[in-house]
């Protein structure tokens, strides 16, 4: 692959909070622990305690949860190695979307993996092993139950309800035996008897080779480790007074936050069952069902049965470093975002805040388009303006006459300026008559403007559409690709895609990444 690279800047698609933590903005320092460089990494490793209990806990949990996925040797080996202290791992987390979902989702795990073997180059007194956190415990089925191959969105309907990882896929077999040859390893997976043993499966199959570990954390060994943040939750409050004041700091430094905090952030999780728990007097309700707690029945249900809790966005993320020896979690812009919310919490509990490391971008274009592109005339930045902008900018290149008003609106302004100051040392009150003046006419030049652009597309239509079908190509429905396009497109024409990914990204360098197939 011809590969081209861009700053997320220049691309116009990314928050100036994600922007500005890449770029080491001194406000968003208190909001983190490490930058997300390789050097950091030596200060991660030497405050990153793991007690052995928990590795061997862990340990346990993995080697039951694949006995029926077939672990490549390598994922054998990187979960026995979880039991030594010099081992950790780089994590990244994401829902179960049917078929893999949009393409960041294998995105999110080459970074990961690729971070693990640059750290053992660069430290190689240790062991990296990346894992893959499946949002198993997520109900949130309608963000899930598609994903779009050759133009049309496929959907999975199902009456299931409850955590998604629990489903049963029996209804994606039928759909995974009308896809091409290629892509038989989904029909192997969705045979499985739940989601999570399905997409164990497949993700398997993409990257067991690399040593990627695929984990389930809804587990009663794993979620006893919890306890005593559930305990705290539900009546102490602590991580809604923490998270609310971090997030109420971003906010006044004018940066959006992205997730609120509740008195109660956990979900009570049983049978088809997720759902929010709210305290309501003396009693602790489950919310959309009859089912009641007192103190005293919901602290012996803490103690005897912690998996019926769930955490949800901010205790997850705690959860997560609480039952893994890790150092870095991968993630979107968004995701690193709500992290930065959460630092407190990790404190309050005495749990190292992990480093945060931005996902690699990418967008994949045909080297047909591209030709195209250059012959046009337009660079790698202008790909990702919207189409309007790119005409116009076409016509004002191509066309004897410059389409846009811009010089002439910035000549009115000028002489504004200069008529308000004369007509102030005669009489200051003829200022406001002038302002109206010129607001009226700078108004009609640029509907002057709206109707010249207007004219030039019908004039260059043909030059419109040729625009516009690149475009729609690379940006379905106006969005990045990576969030839309599922992997098949490139998959089932190149079976090496995914290899020729991971030989391409760098994890550490963080621009968004053009590859020409």
């Amino acid at each position: 692959m011809q590969t081209e690279t861009i700053s997320l800047e220049e691309t116009g698609c990314f928050s100036k909070t994600f922007l500005d933590y890449l770029s080491g903005s001194e406000e968003l320092l208190p909001f983190y622990r490490f930058k997300p460089e390789i050097e950091s990494f030596k200060s991660a490793i030497e405050s990153r305690p793991f007690p052995k209990e928990r590795r061997e806990k862990l340990v346990k949990v993995l080697s039951k949860q694949y006995e029926i996925s077939n672990a490549s040797p390598t994922v054998s080996k990187n979960i026995e190695a979880l039991r030594k202290a010099g081992t950790f791992t780089i994590t990244t987390g994401h829902q179960l979307n049917i078929f893999t979902g949009p393409l960041y989702f294998l995105y999110k795990i080459i970074t990961v993996i690729n971070t693990c073997k640059a750290l053992s180059q660069t430290y190689p007194e240790y062991d990296f092993v990346p894992v893959y956190w499946m949002a198993s415990e997520d109900h949130d089925f309608e963000e899930i139950n598609h994903f779009l191959f050759e133009g049309k969105k496929i959907t999975w309907e199902t009456n299931q309800k409850g955590a998604v990882g629990r489903f049963d896929p029996e209804e994606l077999r039928r759909i995974a035996e009308k896809l091409p040859q290629g892509a038989f390893f989904f029909r192997e997976a969705y045979n499985m008897s739940s989601l999570s043993d399905a997409v164990r499966n497949y993700v398997n199959f993409l990257f067991g080779n690399e040593g990627l570990i695929v984990i389930d954390a809804d587990a009663p060994d794993l979620k006893r480790t919890l306890i005593p943040v559930i305990e705290d939750d539900l009546f102490s409050h602590t991580p809604e007074v923490l998270a609310s004041k971090t997030t109420a700091m971003l906010n006044s430094l004018g940066h959006k936050t992205q997730v609120n905090a509740r008195q109660i952030n956990f979900f009570y999780l049983k049978g088809d069952v997720r759902e929010r728990i709210e305290k309501k007097g003396n009693e602790f309700e489950v919310l959309n069902t009859d089912i009641r707690f007192s103190e005293e029945e919901i602290k012996g249900l803490i103690r005897n049965q912690p998996e019926e809790f769930s955490p949800n966005v901010i205790l997850r993320p705690l959860y997560q470093e609480m039952i893994l020896p890790n150092l870095a979690y991968v993630g979107g812009p968004s995701e690193l975002i709500y992290w930065l919310q959460l630092k407190d919490i990790f404190n309050y509990f005495d749990m190292p805040f992990p480093i945060l490391m931005p996902r690699n971008f990418s967008l994949v274009c045909p080297l047909a388009h591209k030709r195209k592109w250059d012959k046009i005339g337009f660079s790698k930045k202008d790909l990702f303006l919207d189409t309007d902008r790119l005409f116009t900018k076409w016509v004002s290149q191509n066309s004897l006459n410059d389409i846009s008003y811009e010089e002439e609106l910035s000549r009115l302004q000028k002489v504004e300026l200069t008529s308000k100051s004369k007509a102030n040392q005669v009489d200051p009150s003829l200022s406001q008559h002038l302002e109206a003046i010129y607001a009226s006419f700078s108004k009609k030049l640029k509907n002057a403007e709206k109707k010249t652009i207007r004219a030039a597309k019908r004039k260059f239509g043909e030059k419109k559409l040729q625009i516009d079908a690149i475009k729609n190509s690379l940006f379905p429905d106006g969005t990045l690709q990576e969030r839309k396009e599922n992997f098949l497109k490139f998959y089932l024409k190149d079976p090496q895609f995914i290899q020729h990914l991971m030989e391409t990204f760098d994890p550490f360098n963080y621009q968004m990444y053009i590859l020409y197939e």
